[in-house]
């Protein structure tokens, strides 16, 4: 089978780098990343410094892809809000669009959407959600960026899949837009000072069902499901296919950190952490860490809407299980796991004894 060239915009967080190492574990594949910056971890993909928001930059950077067969889209402009659809459809358009043009070896485009498509940032809504479900009010990016690509399809032999994670949890150090880095930062603080761990958000948080999305299972899916034929032009949400309350793992959580029990004690983190900057400086130093600074691994304004959300948010993963994806994570066990990782690497410390 001739090898697949593969290109990866976004390649750099935390669902883009989960992507190009699922490509280079499975082999039969080259590999083109596309970031602003370096990578940021060990890979033997091609990585392409780019600005996608300068269409020229773009042009000129990606005009010589002419053998692309795969691309998937793992951007994000602008921060996290649902309202910036101008910046998040150029950068599909200087991307996707771009390669649509000077690729005629083109076979598929995979978009990673989220939950949001569904509305969970606006307050309650219909759960569990499936991938039928009406749009609500917009503005969404994802609805533009979907429709966009829609129209760039019309008369292609490419197909197009649509995949929807939830809350995204991986190994992404210095992308601060990651609830894993803000939750162990926030914890490692906590033990460091001899505090509770509290749970920032209100009760009805603390006591609602979530399901999040492995970075490495979404990585696995996107890649798994670009190969196969049901799959074009489908919608897809995947999750770890568990729910969780925060109540039941908060504490064990804190445990890990060698935190003290806390309780539910709701308040701003973007507040709470404003001055925490030289404790984590003093953390990194005491425990030999990589000198990351906290504003590079936390956002405390995704914090705080992340706790914010005190309603059910649930993802159906009935569709793509009946097309023949059924892998299941755990979310204790994923926590778990990428804490142990993230002390192998010296990003977060030992736990406090």
């Amino acid at each position: 089978m001739p090898k697949r060239k593969a290109v990866v915009v976004g390649a750099r967080g935390t669902t883009g780098r989960n992507v190009v190492r699922t490509l280079e574990a499975e082999g039969g594949w080259e590999v083109i990343g596309l970031s602003r910056s370096a990578p940021g971890f060990e890979t033997g993909a091609t990585f392409i410094s780019v600005d996608l928001e300068d269409e020229a930059d773009a042009e000129a950077k990606l005009a010589p892809l002419t053998d692309v067969t795969h691309v998937f889209y793992c951007g994000l402009a602008g921060g996290f809000e649902a309202e910036n659809i101008e910046g998040n459809v150029a950068l599909v358009r200087n991307s996707v669009g771009i390669l649509d043009r000077v690729s005629p070896a083109l076979e598929r485009v995979t978009l990673t959407q989220g939950g949001k498509y569904y509305g969970c940032h606006l307050g309650p809504y219909k759960t569990p959600s499936v991938e039928t479900d009406p749009r609500h009010m917009p503005p969404n990016f994802y609805y533009n960026q979907q429709d966009y690509l829609k129209e760039l399809q019309q008369g292609k032999s490419w197909g197009l899949t649509m995949v929807r994670p939830e809350i995204v949890i991986g190994l992404s150090a210095g992308v601060p837009l990651n609830t894993l880095n803000f939750v162990s930062v926030y914890a490692a603080i906590a033990a460091e000072l001899d505090i509770p761990f509290d749970f920032p958000g209100r009760p009805a948080a603390w006591q609602a069902l979530n399901k999040y999305t492995d970075a490495e299972i979404l990585g696995r899916f996107e890649v798994w499901s670009s190969t196969k034929d049901n799959c074009a032009n489908e919608e897809f949400n995947i999750t770890n296919g568990d729910c969780f309350r925060w109540e039941h793992i908060w504490h064990e959580i804190g445990e890990t950190f060698g935190c003290r029990r806390g309780q539910v004690r709701p308040c701003s983190l973007t507040v709470l952490m404003e001055d925490k900057g030289p404790v984590w400086d003093e953390i990194v130093q005491k425990h030999q860490l990589q000198s990351y600074k906290m504003d590079e691994l936390a956002n405390w304004i995704f914090a705080d809407w992340v706790f914010a959300r005190d309603w059910d948010i649930i993802l159906e993963d009935r569709k793509r299980i009946r097309h023949g994806y059924g892998e299941i994570i755990y979310t204790e066990e994923m926590f778990t796991r990428y804490f142990t990782k993230m002390r192998e690497l010296k990003i977060i410390p030992e736990a406090r004894a």
